[in-house]
């Protein structure tokens, strides 16, 4: 598996970077499996991409403090990222691995071997929910999945020393939530790992077993992505 660690300046860039490695995986662009980790330097808003913002997002604080909101090309429902969010995507091929094609599988098999690797430096990690990571039933990582005939994005949130009251400001409580989430507003429901950003990025490297850097990654399809949709309102706040 090819790693690449690159976090680009712009939030419409991340986003659209994830879309773009999957697209060129489809397109026989990029033959390997790769692992992409990023952390953005400011906070942002990204919801999913059958999101109705106004449920998820409160658009009056997300606009009063700047912070721009995303739509990705993936489901699930509305994150906060930033700083102190390790941010992780797969593109991984279905070609021998026919049972990711079966989403609860690829929840599990993805899931699993993330949380095998954060054991090495923190304990008690549990997949919960549908595509969730906690410690003692709070949430640090949500995940979504984006699929296409011969690969699969998946891709989440690793919290590990994030500024949580700033979920609390500027998302609503979801329209759909875990039965384990028990009504638990934002800020008694996610917690940070509490480890550093280096020691995270080592273990997830070593349980991917991402070893070799990839050099080129798709330039023009991020850029294309980013003209054509992510830097649209028509796209980001569609519905």
């Amino acid at each position: 598996m090819k790693l690449l660690d690159l976090t680009l300046p712009m939030p419409a860039e991340n986003v659209a970077l994830d879309e773009a490695l999957l697209d060129a995986a489809e397109a026989d662009e990029q033959n390997d499996e790769v692992l992409r980790l990023w952390e953005s330097a400011q906070s942002m808003v990204v919801i999913g991409r059958s999101s109705r913002i106004a449920e998820e997002v409160d658009l009056a604080a997300c606009d009063a403090a700047g912070v721009p909101v995303l739509r990705r090309a993936s489901g699930g429902a509305a994150i906060v990222t930033g700083p102190g969010c390790l941010m992780y995507g797969l593109v991984l091929r279905y070609a021998g691995r026919e049972n990711l094609r079966m989403l609860d599988q690829a929840h599990q098999d993805v899931l699993g071997a993330i949380a095998t690797a954060i054991a090495d430096v923190v304990p008690g990690v549990k997949h919960v929910g549908t595509c969730d990571l906690a410690i003692d039933n709070r949430k640090f990582s949500g995940n979504s999945v984006r699929c296409k005939r011969d690969h699969l994005l998946y891709h989440g949130t690793l919290l590990y020393a994030f500024d949580l009251p700033l979920v609390q400001r500027l998302l609503r409580m979801p329209p759909r939530h875990p039965e384990y989430r028990a009504g638990r507003l934002h800020e008694q429901f996610v917690t940070n790992l509490g480890i550093s950003a280096a020691d995270l990025r080592r273990v997830l490297i070593a349980g991917f077993a991402a070893t070799e850097p990839l050099i080129e990654w798709p330039r023009e399809r991020t850029e294309r992505l980013v003209a054509e949709r992510y830097s649209l309102n028509s796209w980001n706040r569609q519905r």
